[in-house]
């Protein structure tokens, strides 16, 4: 019988207007549009399973992240698809270990983000081809296994193989009774929807109060740019929502160190729960100063931390109290499953980063996983939820009562409806081809008035 390959790996710049009506505006971007790079795994076996993923970005320079995943087809390309899926890992390994493409890193920013696209639609193959969701993918599997798919190169000052598998070992008792717990209830969910700084005052109140009506315990405003309206912001919130609902902000990386204490310190009257990325993402030390200075107060961070070592050396600090994974920043499920281990480790909780495009599509797998058959528990800990563009996947977030319902279709929930790639495909889709031609008709009808 002929051996099924890896015969082709599709790349596609896919971009939103998510910028004309504000959304995902904070005080260091002011005008996101929300993208993805978007890649497609396509094997010879016949039986139309594909593996897709992405990379999110938030408008320009998606083109680069795109070239990025184009320059790691070589490395696929021809692989034995039962190999790859057997062990993703594989891949994962190969792709960090081109020596001249890991030049552009090491291990972080656009190359590695490519890499973790292209490990990430291998999961999603593998969980297809073996007819289930990736979250019950990883928690049915057996923890030397696990274990296996993490490279623990440079963290083993702070945590071994053995000690993972010890971990994983631990996680499996009570795993079926919290997988028919998931199943039931789902996980615990916060939305950042009311808090964009692009929205009124009025929009917010609204909002806010509409998220305590859905059932969600916490919400998040975005802050930084001005401190008279993030305490009038804050307090029209705190107001809306009232005493029992927490209330996160986010600083998306705005302050220097010490203003950071002081602007958390200006808002904790109003008891803000955590402060997320209070300054650059690569201060380690730094957030360890803002978390000695803001406390009571939480420190979150990590949508923007650029692997497992940097995430290591934030536990070894105690520099955060909140960990915030990102299921397209590292390299893909392989080093996700690195940082929970480390956070279980550490006993930090992990509230992921989700939102953008497709990111609490994907994010939820690694978080049920990590309730199923790692750390046990949901006890602080919630998975970001924003509610846009899910209509444009297959397999959408479905949020009820304030939690995130398991997905129970095969794979990773990141294939998105070809209809909207044929739309939104950056600059050709017909989205953006009508919207050219609409911008030069203007400009035309401009230029006749004058």
């Amino acid at each position: 019988m002929a051996v099924a390959r890896i015969t082709d790996v599709d790349v596609i710049d896919i971009r939103f207007p998510t910028s004309r009506e504000l959304d995902g505006s904070d005080a260091m971007n002011p005008d996101p549009d929300y993208s993805a790079a978007y890649v497609i795994l396509r094997t010879d076996a016949g039986d139309g399973l594909e593996g897709h993923a992405f990379t999110f970005t938030i408008g320009r320079g998606n083109d680069v992240q795109a070239a990025a995943i184009a320059a790691l087809r070589h490395h696929v390309l021809g692989r034995s698809a039962e190999a790859v899926c057997a062990d993703p890992g594989s891949v994962f390994r190969a792709l960090n270990g081109d020596s001249q493409l890991r030049w552009l890193g090491p291990e972080k920013g656009v190359m590695h983000m490519a890499i973790g696209a292209v490990v990430n639609a291998v999961w999603d193959l593998a969980a297809k081809r073996a007819g289930r969701p990736v979250w019950k993918l990883l928690a049915d599997a057996e923890p030397e296994w696990l274990a296996d798919q993490v490279d623990f190169r440079y963290i083993e000052d702070a945590l071994t193989r053995e000690e993972a598998v010890a971990l994983l070992r631990k996680g499996k008792d009570g795993a079926a009774e919290r997988e028919a717990r998931l199943l039931t209830h789902g996980y615990p969910a916060y939305t950042t929807s009311p808090g964009w700084l692009g929205h009124s005052d009025e929009k917010l109140v609204r909002l806010a109060a509409q998220a305590v009506a859905d059932g969600f315990t916490q919400i998040k405003l975005k802050v930084g740019a001005d401190l008279a309206d993030d305490i009038r912001r804050l307090r029209a919130a705190r107001a809306a929502v009232g005493p029992g609902v927490r209330i996160a902000v986010d600083a998306n990386q705005r302050w220097n160190v010490a203003e950071a204490v002081e602007w958390t310190n200006a808002l904790a009257d109003l008891d803000p729960y955590w402060v997320e990325e209070p300054t650059s993402p690569d201060d380690i030390l730094g957030h360890a100063a803002v978390r000695r200075g803001v406390a009571p107060v939480r420190v979150a961070t990590g949508e923007h931390v650029q692997n497992r070592i940097m995430f290591k050396q934030l536990l070894q600090a105690e520099a955060i109290d909140v960990l915030q994974i990102d299921a397209t920043r590292v390299g893909g499920v392989n080093e996700n499953l690195a940082i929970l281990l480390l956070a279980a480790k550490y006993g930090v909780p992990v509230c992921p980063h989700a939102g953008g495009v497709g990111l609490c599509e994907l994010v939820r797998h690694l978080s049920m996983f990590d309730y199923v058959a790692l750390t046990g528990t949901t006890e602080d800990r919630v998975i970001e939820y924003v509610d846009h563009l899910h209509e444009h996947f297959r397999d959408p977030v479905t949020v009820v009562n304030g939690h995130y319902l398991a997905p129970t279709a095969p794979g990773f929930s990141s294939e998105m409806h070809a209809a909207s790639i044929a739309a939104h495909r950056y600059p050709d889709g017909s989205f953006w081809a009508a919207d050219a031609a609409d911008a030069d008709l203007a400009e035309r009808r401009k230029g006749t008035n004058r």
